[in-house]
């Protein structure tokens, strides 16, 4: 080799992308931005009068149906003792799941699913691990998420009590739930 690096060119649409990441980030202190990766914004190509780059790059975040949770049939959090015995083990978590790595869509269905199974399986204590979200950068979107869905209509007959699980059960990354009893499944 003799010591020189293959550059290659982005193209039109990369650096449209590229220079929005670059606007939302701020500079080190005594740095300034370099306008070769931040001003490609005006670059865009048009097709007939219309922007080429779709609203394709940039996904909006997965939103499920939004219903308002029922007050009289919302999980209610649970209660001191249970916590305290499932955080201690003596009261035995029957099943896990675990949600890192899945997008929003995917936990959603994969969560409902799970809940559903161990439901009608007669389950009465799991385990939803969401983690917490800080890896990637992110704020925490299935941390954040989770514990909404499970008020809402779809979780609703499943569900009859959540709370944070216990530091060695995955702390804020982690949700106990309560399954309600009876025969409400699929």
């Amino acid at each position: 080799m003799n010591g020189r690096r293959k550059t290659r060119q982005l193209s039109t649409e990369d650096r449209i992308l590229w220079s929005q990441v670059a606007r939302s980030v701020d500079p080190l202190r005594g740095k300034a931005p370099s306008p070769s990766l931040v001003d490609h914004a005006e670059e865009r190509p048009k097709k007939n009068g219309a922007p080429a780059l779709a609203k394709s790059i940039a996904h909006p975040p997965y939103r499920p149906e939004r219903q308002k949770p029922e007050r009289r049939h919302a999980a209610k959090p649970l209660d001191p003792p249970t916590r305290r015995k499932l955080a201690r083990g003596r009261i035995s978590i029957d099943a896990t799941i675990d949600l890192h790595d899945m997008d929003q869509r995917e936990a959603h269905g994969t969560l409902l699913a799970f809940l559903h199974r161990a439901h009608a399986s007669g389950l009465r204590h799991v385990l939803v691990i969401t983690g917490k979200g800080s890896s990637h950068g992110s704020a925490g979107v299935l941390r954040r998420s989770v514990p909404e869905w499970l008020k809402t209509a779809p979780f609703r007959g499943l569900v009859s009590g959540t709370h944070g699980a216990a530091r060695h059960h995955g702390g804020e990354g982690a949700i106990y739930v309560r399954l309600a009893r009876g025969g409400v499944g699929p």
